[in-house]
């Protein structure tokens, strides 16, 4: 039985358009099937091999080995490069989540440009995600499972941690003794879901300033 449901698995991966969750394997599967079990060993009967079995954002494909890369030598469009404002926006928004234009500012230490968080959201990076129960109920920002293809990551709690930044150089090694990383897989009670069919946001209401960012005084 865990030989057919791998060779089930592979053959539905291998010809999807797309990443699969199990959910998604599952409802094409037996109702016995333990398609958890039948995943992870066919993960490691292909590891190491030219194609992977990977988990992205909890969906599941097969992909070429990184030290493979360089004999893929199709042309492709070059992605879209983000600014140095718009890297440090999304970091903010993926370690903070759900923040708040005000909340990315306050970190930042600067106002931030109109278009900074538009491009972010024009690329799916980052999305609305609902309303801070606060004065004016801003909208709340959050990343996307874009995102997480995009940086190859399984999960928000794959997101680098103290130890890694510091190892790779990004922190300082002398920092204060209370100083912590934001864990973005808390969950916050301050916030109201969205509710896209019943209000229509514009960014530009929302995200009002000049194209120029400038420090906050």
């Amino acid at each position: 039985m865990s030989e057919a449901a791998e060779r089930a698995i592979e053959a539905l991966l291998f010809a999807a358009a797309g990443p699969l969750s199990a959910a998604d394997l599952a409802q094409r599967l037996p109702p016995q099937t333990d398609v958890g079990a039948a995943l992870m060993a066919l993960k490691a009967r292909y590891a190491g091999r030219g194609v992977e079995l990977a988990c992205v954002a909890d969906r599941w494909r097969f992909q070429t080995a990184a030290d493979l890369a360089h004999l893929m030598t199709e042309e492709r469009e070059e992605p879209r490069r983000l600014s140095k404002a718009a890297q440090e926006t999304l970091a903010i928004i993926a370690y903070h989540q759900p923040v708040t234009r005000a909340e990315i500012e306050a970190v930042r230490g600067v106002q931030a440009s109109k278009g900074t968080l538009d491009v972010l959201l024009e690329l799916g990076l980052v999305r609305m995600r609902g309303r801070r129960r606060s004065p004016g109920r801003p909208v709340t920002y959050g990343t996307t499972e874009a995102f997480l293809e995009h940086y190859g990551l399984a999960s928000l709690a794959d997101l680098p941690g103290m130890a890694e930044m510091k190892a790779a150089g990004l922190l300082s090694l002398d920092l204060p003794p209370d100083f912590a990383v934001p864990d973005p897989t808390a969950v916050r009670d301050d916030e109201d879901p969205l509710d896209l069919a019943g209000e229509t946001p514009e960014f530009h209401t929302d995200f009002l300033g000049s194209d120029v960012e400038s420090p906050r005084s």
